[in-house]
């Protein structure tokens, strides 16, 4: 006997998952296959800066794949941490320099 949810096998006798507290069955489903993960992308450091959620907003529009490397710890306000650096897809760096060149 098994528990469909949490996958934990069981003597005969039991019929509820004393875990999860759903009824057994006999044999678990076959795991499906997890599909194939998405190509590696090469990034590259393009901007450093604080003005993080205006330059979120212009590349959300433009639909630009990108983040931003240390946006966290720049929440934080802690000394001697490195500011936010925007990396992106080396393949949209130029059209990305060309969007945020008048915010420099």
């Amino acid at each position: 006997m098994f528990c469909p949810k949490c996958k934990a096998e069981y003597r005969s006798g039991f019929t509820v998952c004393a875990d999860c507290d759903v009824p057994l069955v006999d044999k678990l489903p076959e795991e499906k296959e997890l599909p194939p993960k998405p190509p590696y992308k090469q990034l590259k450091a393009l901007f450093n800066t604080a003005e993080i959620a205006v330059i979120k907003s212009i590349l959300d529009d433009a639909k630009i794949d990108y983040y931003f490397r240390g946006e966290r710890f720049q929440a934080m306000h802690v000394p001697l941490v490195d500011p936010a650096i925007l990396m992106i897809r080396e393949d949209q760096f130029e059209a990305v320099k060309k969007l945020l060149e008048e915010l420099e």
